[in-house]
């Protein structure tokens, strides 16, 4: 087998502890499980991981990068579609991503509610959401050129308030797995976003 690199092991532990969150947990991710995990002897984590502070960091990134936002990138920019359409489209094409990674989006609320507890990780969690609202803005942005509209609300605002109802209907549905109620407050809120769709 071939020695890994500093880098390389670092990412593998950090996909480790993802896995083991994912299956088992936050609090039961311990350096030995994430070790294990990854098939590295535990000395491997110290020599990759000043601390399991800096571990967590680097978690809190990687899912960061590549949780799910809604898109507009599949939206061709000449579509004749009434803007309602339009962004049902894609926001129901952000809840199939949900969907499918339940536990990795558990992993998420379980990593944010972790990091706000501890001094040293509080700005991980404000980094976290700053990303989401910057990502969300841009999906806004995306949107309205796609139908060719303009937001009669502040982007900035319309960000805020469609990250937080995202937020509490995702949370509601790994609650309570009622498709069929999501996918209806999906579609109000879509019905809202119309309305702020001016010309």
């Amino acid at each position: 087998m071939p020695r890994l690199s500093a880098d390389e092991r670092r990412d593998q532990l950090v996909e480790a502890a993802i896995a083991v969150m994912i299956r088992d947990g936050v609090a039961k991710a311990t350096t030995r499980a994430i070790a294990t995990e990854a098939g590295a002897p535990l000395g491997a984590f110290h020599y990759c991981f000043r601390s399991k502070q800096e571990l967590l960091h680097a978690v809190i990134d990687r899912i960061m990068r590549r949780t799910l936002v809604p898109t507009a990138t599949t939206t061709a920019e000449d579509d004749d579609r009434p803007p309602y359409e339009i962004i049902r489209e894609t926001l129901h094409a952000y809840w199939d991503g949900i969907r499918r990674s339940p536990a990795e989006q558990m992993v998420t609320y379980e990593l944010t509610q972790f990091a706000l507890r501890q001094p040293d990780l509080t700005d991980v969690a404000r980094r976290q959401y700053a990303h989401y609202l910057s990502v969300y803005g841009e999906y806004l942005e995306a949107v309205a050129r796609a139908a060719r509209i303009r937001w009669t609300v502040d982007v900035p605002v319309l960000a805020r308030h469609g990250l937080g109802l995202m937020d509490g209907l995702t949370l509601n549905w790994l609650i309570d797995r009622d498709d069929a109620q999501a996918e209806a407050a999906l579609d109000e809120y879509a019905r809202y976003l119309g309305t702020v769709a001016g010309r």
